[in-house]
């Protein structure tokens, strides 16, 4: 199911919604613990897993370039939101019997052509965060990406051609 974008006061958001049969505390490594966070997005590294603290996110293209990021608000198994380029990506784990629902928002201030990327990318993520935390990883499949990007463009250039 691709991510829900809705207009809000200060641009839009994207809310991708799943839900794992494993509890939030399983969840949560998987989401934040470096040697699992690499298995599903491997360009993201936690250095200070608090709020204001850093984490970086690698180029991965051998040239050991990073950008820090700054973690914005957090409570441990509980939510996490961090900056993400002009907005910020927050992600909230949520208790619900024997299952984990796990929210990824992402805060857009301005439509670009660029959105779709990003959430076909995060979209695979997800795919990959779930592939990850049953233990077996898979790498970054781009054939499935171009589809979801190709789904994301439709959803999301409707909503760029009202903002014209």
């Amino acid at each position: 199911m691709l991510a829900a974008v809705e207009k809000v006061d200060n641009g839009y958001i994207a809310i991708f919604e799943r839900k794992f049969d494993r509890s939030v505390d399983e969840v949560w490594g998987t989401l934040t613990q470096n040697d699992k966070l690499q298995q599903w997005m491997p360009n993201l590294e936690v250095v200070d897993l608090n709020e204001n603290g850093k984490m970086k996110f690698n180029m991965n293209d051998g040239t050991g370039k990073s950008l820090d990021i700054s973690i914005l608000d957090f409570q441990t198994q509980s939510y996490w939101q961090f900056e993400w380029g002009e907005g910020s990506v927050r992600f909230e784990l949520e208790s619900a019997g024997n299952e984990c629902i796990l929210k990824l928002k992402e805060y857009i201030p301005v439509l670009n052509d660029h959105v779709s990327k990003d959430l076909a990318g995060w979209h695979i993520c997800l795919d990959m965060f779930e592939a990850a935390l049953e233990g077996s990883p898979v790498d970054f499949p781009k054939e499935s990406w171009e589809v979801k990007y190709e789904a994301y463009k439709k959803l999301v250039d409707p909503l760029l051609q009202e903002d014209k």
